[in-house]
Protein backbone atom coordinates (compact mmCIF):
# COMPACT_ATOMS: atom_id res chain seq x y z
CA UNK A 1 0.00 0.00 0.00
CA UNK A 2 2.78 2.46 -0.86
CA UNK A 3 0.31 4.83 -2.50
CA UNK A 4 -2.42 3.97 -0.03
CA UNK A 5 -2.36 3.42 3.69
CA UNK A 6 1.00 4.46 5.13
CA UNK A 7 2.06 2.58 8.28
CA UNK A 8 4.60 5.32 9.03
CA UNK A 9 1.74 7.78 9.37
CA UNK A 10 -0.17 5.53 11.77
CA UNK A 11 2.78 4.42 13.90
CA UNK A 12 2.24 5.60 17.49
CA UNK A 13 -0.75 7.71 16.36
CA UNK A 14 -3.26 8.13 19.20
CA UNK A 15 -6.68 7.03 17.97
CA UNK A 16 -10.05 6.93 19.75
CA UNK A 17 -12.56 4.33 18.47
CA UNK A 18 -16.18 4.16 19.62
CA UNK A 19 -17.98 0.85 19.12
CA UNK A 20 -14.71 -1.07 19.39
CA UNK A 21 -16.41 -4.18 20.81
CA UNK A 22 -18.61 -4.65 17.75
CA UNK A 23 -17.80 -6.69 14.66
CA UNK A 24 -16.66 -3.77 12.52
CA UNK A 25 -15.03 -1.92 15.41
CA UNK A 26 -13.06 -5.02 16.39
CA UNK A 27 -11.63 -5.40 12.89
CA UNK A 28 -10.75 -1.67 12.88
CA UNK A 29 -8.85 -2.06 16.17
CA UNK A 30 -6.93 -5.00 14.69
CA UNK A 31 -6.12 -3.04 11.52
CA UNK A 32 -4.92 -0.04 13.55
CA UNK A 33 -2.86 -2.27 15.85
CA UNK A 34 -1.12 -3.85 12.87
CA UNK A 35 -0.33 -0.36 11.56
CA UNK A 36 1.25 0.56 14.90
CA UNK A 37 -1.40 2.95 16.22
CA UNK A 38 -2.16 3.47 19.90
CA UNK A 39 -5.87 2.69 20.25
CA UNK A 40 -8.34 3.64 22.96
CA UNK A 41 -11.70 1.93 22.61
CA UNK A 42 -15.03 3.11 24.03
CA UNK A 43 -18.15 0.97 23.79
CA UNK A 44 -20.75 -1.13 25.54
CA UNK A 45 -19.92 -4.77 26.20
CA UNK A 46 -20.10 -7.07 23.15
CA UNK A 47 -23.76 -7.85 22.44
CA UNK A 48 -23.14 -11.33 21.04
CA UNK A 49 -21.73 -14.57 22.41
CA UNK A 50 -19.29 -15.39 20.98
CA UNK A 51 -17.87 -12.07 19.78
CA UNK A 52 -14.81 -11.24 17.71
CA UNK A 53 -13.76 -8.79 20.44
CA UNK A 54 -13.45 -11.62 22.98
CA UNK A 55 -12.24 -14.31 20.58
CA UNK A 56 -9.36 -12.14 19.34
CA UNK A 57 -8.68 -10.84 22.87
CA UNK A 58 -8.68 -7.28 21.59
CA UNK A 59 -8.76 -5.83 25.10
CA UNK A 60 -5.19 -7.09 25.57
CA UNK A 61 -3.75 -5.58 22.39
CA UNK A 62 -5.09 -2.01 22.57
CA UNK A 63 -4.00 0.65 25.03
CA UNK A 64 -7.33 0.96 26.86
CA UNK A 65 -10.76 -0.60 26.54
CA UNK A 66 -13.50 1.47 28.15
CA UNK A 67 -16.89 -0.15 28.66
CA UNK A 68 -19.31 2.77 28.68
CA UNK A 69 -22.23 4.32 26.79
CA UNK A 70 -21.90 7.04 24.12
CA UNK A 71 -25.08 8.52 25.58
CA UNK A 72 -23.09 9.42 28.71
CA UNK A 73 -21.70 12.77 27.57
CA UNK A 74 -19.45 13.57 30.54
CA UNK A 75 -17.86 10.13 30.54
CA UNK A 76 -17.32 10.22 26.78
CA UNK A 77 -15.84 13.73 26.79
CA UNK A 78 -13.48 12.91 29.65
CA UNK A 79 -12.26 9.67 28.08
CA UNK A 80 -11.57 11.35 24.74
CA UNK A 81 -9.51 13.98 26.55
CA UNK A 82 -7.70 11.35 28.59
CA UNK A 83 -6.78 9.40 25.43
CA UNK A 84 -5.01 12.47 23.97
CA UNK A 85 -6.20 11.22 20.57
CA UNK A 86 -5.87 13.32 17.43
CA UNK A 87 -8.12 11.05 15.36
CA UNK A 88 -11.59 9.71 16.20
CA UNK A 89 -13.52 6.93 14.48
CA UNK A 90 -17.16 6.90 15.57
CA UNK A 91 -18.72 3.46 14.97
CA UNK A 92 -20.85 3.03 18.11
CA UNK A 93 -24.46 2.49 17.09
CA UNK A 94 -27.59 0.42 17.30
CA UNK A 95 -27.04 -1.12 13.84
CA UNK A 96 -30.04 -3.39 13.24
CA UNK A 97 -33.01 -2.39 11.10
CA UNK A 98 -35.49 -4.91 12.48
CA UNK A 99 -34.49 -4.19 16.08
CA UNK A 100 -35.14 -0.50 15.44
CA UNK A 101 -38.82 -1.25 14.80
CA UNK A 102 -39.07 -2.79 18.26
CA UNK A 103 -36.87 -0.23 20.01
CA UNK A 104 -37.12 3.06 18.09
CA UNK A 105 -36.36 5.33 21.05
CA UNK A 106 -33.26 3.35 21.99
CA UNK A 107 -32.15 3.48 18.35
CA UNK A 108 -32.53 7.27 18.12
CA UNK A 109 -30.99 7.83 21.55
CA UNK A 110 -27.93 5.77 20.67
CA UNK A 111 -27.44 6.80 17.06
CA UNK A 112 -28.50 10.44 17.13
CA UNK A 113 -27.85 11.52 20.72
CA UNK A 114 -24.65 9.45 20.88
CA UNK A 115 -23.38 11.16 17.72
CA UNK A 116 -24.37 14.56 19.12
CA UNK A 117 -22.18 13.78 22.14
CA UNK A 118 -19.31 12.87 19.82
CA UNK A 119 -19.61 16.10 17.81
CA UNK A 120 -19.81 18.20 20.96
CA UNK A 121 -16.82 16.41 22.53
CA UNK A 122 -14.79 17.01 19.37
CA UNK A 123 -15.78 20.68 19.23
CA UNK A 124 -14.57 21.18 22.79
CA UNK A 125 -11.29 19.32 22.25
CA UNK A 126 -8.90 21.06 19.88
CA UNK A 127 -6.45 18.15 20.06
CA UNK A 128 -8.85 16.26 17.81
CA UNK A 129 -7.79 17.10 14.27
CA UNK A 130 -9.84 14.54 12.36
CA UNK A 131 -13.00 12.52 12.92
CA UNK A 132 -14.56 9.88 10.69
CA UNK A 133 -18.25 9.38 11.41
CA UNK A 134 -19.66 6.08 10.17
CA UNK A 135 -23.28 6.19 9.00
CA UNK A 136 -24.80 3.71 6.52
CA UNK A 137 -25.73 2.99 2.91
CA UNK A 138 -29.35 3.09 4.05
CA UNK A 139 -29.37 6.88 4.48
CA UNK A 140 -30.39 7.25 0.84
CA UNK A 141 -33.92 7.47 -0.48
CA UNK A 142 -34.04 3.77 -1.22
CA UNK A 143 -37.48 3.97 -2.80
CA UNK A 144 -35.52 4.84 -5.95
CA UNK A 145 -33.84 2.08 -7.96
CA UNK A 146 -30.51 3.66 -8.80
CA UNK A 147 -26.81 3.63 -8.00
CA UNK A 148 -26.56 6.18 -5.21
CA UNK A 149 -23.87 8.82 -5.15
CA UNK A 150 -23.05 11.06 -2.18
CA UNK A 151 -25.12 14.00 -3.43
CA UNK A 152 -28.33 12.03 -3.84
CA UNK A 153 -31.43 12.69 -1.76
CA UNK A 154 -31.49 11.15 1.71
CA UNK A 155 -34.37 9.00 2.92
CA UNK A 156 -35.01 7.24 6.22
CA UNK A 157 -37.92 4.82 5.90
CA UNK A 158 -37.26 2.84 9.08
CA UNK A 159 -36.15 4.04 12.53
CA UNK A 160 -32.56 2.85 12.04
CA UNK A 161 -32.12 4.53 8.65
CA UNK A 162 -33.88 7.66 9.88
CA UNK A 163 -31.59 7.90 12.92
CA UNK A 164 -28.57 7.78 10.63
CA UNK A 165 -30.05 10.42 8.31
CA UNK A 166 -30.37 12.60 11.41
CA UNK A 167 -26.65 12.08 12.03
CA UNK A 168 -25.91 13.29 8.50
CA UNK A 169 -27.92 16.49 9.12
CA UNK A 170 -26.21 16.89 12.48
CA UNK A 171 -22.85 16.59 10.73
CA UNK A 172 -23.75 19.33 8.25
CA UNK A 173 -24.93 21.59 11.06
CA UNK A 174 -21.81 21.17 13.20
CA UNK A 175 -19.56 21.44 10.16
CA UNK A 176 -20.97 24.79 9.04
CA UNK A 177 -21.55 26.16 12.53
CA UNK A 178 -18.33 25.12 14.25
CA UNK A 179 -15.80 22.86 12.51
CA UNK A 180 -14.98 25.20 9.64
CA UNK A 181 -13.85 27.85 12.14
CA UNK A 182 -12.01 25.38 14.40
CA UNK A 183 -10.32 23.82 11.35
CA UNK A 184 -11.18 20.34 12.61
CA UNK A 185 -11.69 18.03 9.65
CA UNK A 186 -14.74 15.81 9.93
CA UNK A 187 -16.29 13.47 7.38
CA UNK A 188 -19.14 10.97 7.24
CA UNK A 189 -18.66 7.66 5.49
CA UNK A 190 -21.17 5.21 4.03
CA UNK A 191 -20.30 1.59 3.33
CA UNK A 192 -22.20 -1.32 1.85
CA UNK A 193 -23.31 -4.51 3.61
CA UNK A 194 -20.16 -5.59 5.41
CA UNK A 195 -19.34 -9.26 5.84
CA UNK A 196 -16.37 -11.13 7.24
CA UNK A 197 -15.11 -13.65 9.75
CA UNK A 198 -16.15 -13.06 13.34
CA UNK A 199 -19.61 -11.64 12.68
CA UNK A 200 -22.12 -13.20 15.08
CA UNK A 201 -24.75 -10.48 14.87
CA UNK A 202 -28.49 -11.04 14.82
CA UNK A 203 -30.45 -10.65 11.60
CA UNK A 204 -27.43 -10.82 9.32
CA UNK A 205 -27.19 -13.25 6.46
CA UNK A 206 -23.75 -14.83 6.94
CA UNK A 207 -24.11 -15.42 10.71
CA UNK A 208 -27.59 -16.83 10.06
CA UNK A 209 -26.19 -19.25 7.47
CA UNK A 210 -23.52 -20.56 9.84
CA UNK A 211 -26.04 -20.77 12.66
CA UNK A 212 -28.42 -22.79 10.50
CA UNK A 213 -25.60 -25.18 9.57
CA UNK A 214 -24.61 -25.65 13.21
CA UNK A 215 -28.19 -26.22 14.38
CA UNK A 216 -29.12 -28.20 11.25
CA UNK A 217 -32.12 -25.99 10.71
CA UNK A 218 -33.52 -24.28 7.68
CA UNK A 219 -32.32 -20.76 7.10
CA UNK A 220 -35.13 -18.27 6.65
CA UNK A 221 -34.38 -15.73 3.92
CA UNK A 222 -36.51 -12.63 4.38
CA UNK A 223 -36.03 -11.49 0.79
CA UNK A 224 -34.05 -14.05 -1.25
CA UNK A 225 -33.90 -11.92 -4.38
CA UNK A 226 -32.87 -8.68 -2.67
CA UNK A 227 -29.62 -7.32 -4.09
CA UNK A 228 -27.13 -5.74 -1.70
CA UNK A 229 -23.67 -4.10 -2.01
CA UNK A 230 -21.78 -6.87 -0.21
CA UNK A 231 -18.17 -6.19 0.76
CA UNK A 232 -15.58 -7.67 3.08
CA UNK A 233 -15.27 -5.60 6.24
CA UNK A 234 -11.64 -4.75 5.43
CA UNK A 235 -12.74 -2.88 2.29
CA UNK A 236 -14.55 0.05 3.93
CA UNK A 237 -12.16 0.06 6.90
CA UNK A 238 -9.25 0.59 4.53
CA UNK A 239 -11.22 3.50 3.06
CA UNK A 240 -11.82 5.07 6.47
CA UNK A 241 -8.14 4.80 7.32
CA UNK A 242 -7.04 6.19 3.97
CA UNK A 243 -9.46 9.11 4.26
CA UNK A 244 -8.28 9.99 7.79
CA UNK A 245 -4.67 9.75 6.67
CA UNK A 246 -5.07 11.92 3.57
CA UNK A 247 -7.05 14.48 5.54
CA UNK A 248 -4.14 14.78 7.99
CA UNK A 249 -1.56 14.84 5.24
CA UNK A 250 -3.60 17.54 3.48
CA UNK A 251 -3.49 15.45 0.30
CA UNK A 252 -7.10 16.24 -0.68
CA UNK A 253 -9.26 19.35 -0.79
CA UNK A 254 -12.81 19.70 0.54
CA UNK A 255 -12.36 16.71 2.81
CA UNK A 256 -15.19 17.54 5.19
CA UNK A 257 -17.81 15.82 3.10
CA UNK A 258 -19.71 12.55 2.71
CA UNK A 259 -17.91 9.57 1.19
CA UNK A 260 -19.13 6.23 -0.14
CA UNK A 261 -16.79 3.27 0.30
CA UNK A 262 -18.74 0.75 -1.72
CA UNK A 263 -17.96 -2.42 -3.66
CA UNK A 264 -17.92 -2.51 -7.42
CA UNK A 265 -21.32 -3.14 -8.98
CA UNK A 266 -20.23 -6.68 -9.93
CA UNK A 267 -20.20 -7.54 -6.21
CA UNK A 268 -23.81 -6.50 -5.75
CA UNK A 269 -25.48 -9.91 -5.59
CA UNK A 270 -28.72 -11.34 -4.27
CA UNK A 271 -29.23 -12.89 -0.87
CA UNK A 272 -29.94 -16.18 -2.63
CA UNK A 273 -26.60 -15.98 -4.50
CA UNK A 274 -24.66 -15.82 -1.23
CA UNK A 275 -26.66 -18.65 0.30
CA UNK A 276 -26.03 -20.93 -2.67
CA UNK A 277 -22.33 -20.01 -2.75
CA UNK A 278 -21.87 -21.11 0.85
CA UNK A 279 -23.87 -24.26 0.22
CA UNK A 280 -21.69 -25.20 -2.76
CA UNK A 281 -18.31 -24.32 -1.27
CA UNK A 282 -18.95 -25.75 2.17
CA UNK A 283 -20.30 -28.87 0.46
CA UNK A 284 -23.29 -28.79 2.72
CA UNK A 285 -26.95 -28.68 1.98
CA UNK A 286 -28.42 -25.46 3.26
CA UNK A 287 -32.16 -25.70 3.55
CA UNK A 288 -33.63 -22.43 2.40
CA UNK A 289 -37.07 -21.30 3.44
CA UNK A 290 -38.67 -18.17 2.04
CA UNK A 291 -40.42 -16.19 4.74
CA UNK A 292 -43.99 -14.99 4.85
CA UNK A 293 -44.15 -11.26 4.14
CA UNK A 294 -46.43 -10.90 7.14
CA UNK A 295 -43.55 -11.60 9.51
CA UNK A 296 -41.11 -8.90 8.50
CA UNK A 297 -41.22 -5.23 7.64
CA UNK A 298 -40.61 -4.42 3.96
CA UNK A 299 -37.09 -3.75 2.71
CA UNK A 300 -35.80 -2.31 -0.55
CA UNK A 301 -35.21 -4.92 -3.28
CA UNK A 302 -32.04 -3.39 -4.77
CA UNK A 303 -29.40 -1.25 -3.06
CA UNK A 304 -26.23 -0.14 -4.83
CA UNK A 305 -23.75 2.67 -4.17
CA UNK A 306 -21.35 4.55 -6.40
CA UNK A 307 -17.68 4.50 -5.41
CA UNK A 308 -16.61 6.93 -8.14
CA UNK A 309 -15.76 9.78 -5.75
CA UNK A 310 -13.52 7.67 -3.49
CA UNK A 311 -11.77 6.20 -6.51
CA UNK A 312 -11.16 9.59 -8.12
CA UNK A 313 -10.10 11.70 -5.16
CA UNK A 314 -8.65 9.16 -2.71
CA UNK A 315 -7.39 6.58 -5.21
CA UNK A 316 -9.21 3.99 -3.11
CA UNK A 317 -10.33 0.83 -4.92
CA UNK A 318 -12.12 -2.32 -3.77
CA UNK A 319 -9.66 -5.23 -3.77
CA UNK A 320 -11.69 -8.34 -3.06
CA UNK A 321 -14.55 -9.51 -5.27
CA UNK A 322 -17.70 -10.91 -3.70
CA UNK A 323 -16.50 -14.49 -4.29
CA UNK A 324 -13.08 -13.81 -2.78
CA UNK A 325 -14.73 -12.14 0.21
CA UNK A 326 -16.92 -15.18 0.76
CA UNK A 327 -13.88 -17.45 0.44
CA UNK A 328 -12.13 -15.40 3.13
CA UNK A 329 -15.07 -15.96 5.47
CA UNK A 330 -15.01 -19.69 4.84
CA UNK A 331 -11.24 -19.75 5.43
CA UNK A 332 -11.56 -17.70 8.62
CA UNK A 333 -14.14 -20.05 10.12
CA UNK A 334 -12.02 -23.10 9.25
CA UNK A 335 -8.72 -21.70 10.52
CA UNK A 336 -9.94 -20.53 13.93
CA UNK A 337 -10.54 -24.17 14.80
CA UNK A 338 -6.77 -24.72 14.88
CA UNK A 339 -5.26 -21.24 15.22
CA UNK A 340 -5.82 -18.29 17.57
CA UNK A 341 -8.46 -15.98 16.03
CA UNK A 342 -6.13 -13.02 16.53
CA UNK A 343 -3.51 -14.67 14.31
CA UNK A 344 -6.10 -15.51 11.65
CA UNK A 345 -7.35 -11.91 11.62
CA UNK A 346 -3.87 -10.43 11.40
CA UNK A 347 -3.01 -12.79 8.54
CA UNK A 348 -6.10 -11.73 6.58
CA UNK A 349 -5.31 -8.05 7.12
CA UNK A 350 -1.75 -8.64 5.89
CA UNK A 351 -3.11 -10.46 2.82
CA UNK A 352 -5.48 -7.58 2.14
CA UNK A 353 -2.70 -4.99 2.39
CA UNK A 354 -0.51 -6.96 -0.05
CA UNK A 355 -3.26 -7.45 -2.65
Amino acid sequence: MKKGINSNFWKNKKVFVTGHTGFKGSWLCLFLKLLGAEVTGYSLKPNTKPSLFNLAKIKKIIKRSIIADVRDFKKLENEIKRSKASIVFHLAAQPLVRYSYHKPKETFDTNFSGSLNIFESIKRNKKIKTAIIITTDKVYDITKNKIFKETDKLGGLDPYSSSKVCVEFLFNSYLKSFFISTKQMIATVRAGNVIGGGDYSLDRLVPDIYKSIKLKKKIVLRNPHSVRPWQHVLEPLSGYLLLAQKINEKKIKKVSQNWNFAPNITSCKSVLYLSKYFSKNLKLKINIKKNSKKIFKPETSILRLSNYKSKKYLKWHPKWSINKSLDKIITWNKEIKNKPPLEVCFNQIREYIKD
